[in-house]
């Protein structure tokens, strides 16, 4: 039997912050080990939109589908499942192993590459 799609039930939202942190996270100069967590990074820059985009290497994002990099509510249910250890307050966003590995199915919805 395959894996459950989804299996910790996260909502629309969460799935597209989770789905950008894991972008992020595997950004050359964005994401530096954590010594106490194996396989966990602590992700030291978040995009900033300009317009109605923004950045993430070689991908495009719209701004859009990035309205949980900066909500309170989505950052704790994010953690409260294990997938981050976070203080948005402070700014500090941990993506553990398991938020590394989740499948959110949505990285190639969200994440736009030019074909030239």
């Amino acid at each position: 039997m395959p894996p459950k799609k989804n299996p910790l039930g996260l909502n629309a939202l969460q799935l597209k912050t989770l789905t950008l942190f894991q972008a992020v996270a595997r950004l050359p100069d964005h994401a530096v080990p954590v010594a106490d967590s194996p396989g966990a990074l602590r992700i030291t820059e978040l995009p900033h939109a300009h317009g109605n985009h923004f950045h993430l290497g070689p991908a495009v994002v719209a701004s859009r589908d990035a309205t949980g990099l900066t909500n309170p509510a989505v950052w704790a249910v994010l953690e409260r499942k294990g997938l981050i250890r976070a203080s948005i307050d402070d700014g500090v966003l941990v993506i553990t192993a398991a938020g590394l590995d989740y499948d959110t199915g949505l990285g190639g919805q969200l994440l736009h590459h030019a074909d030239h």
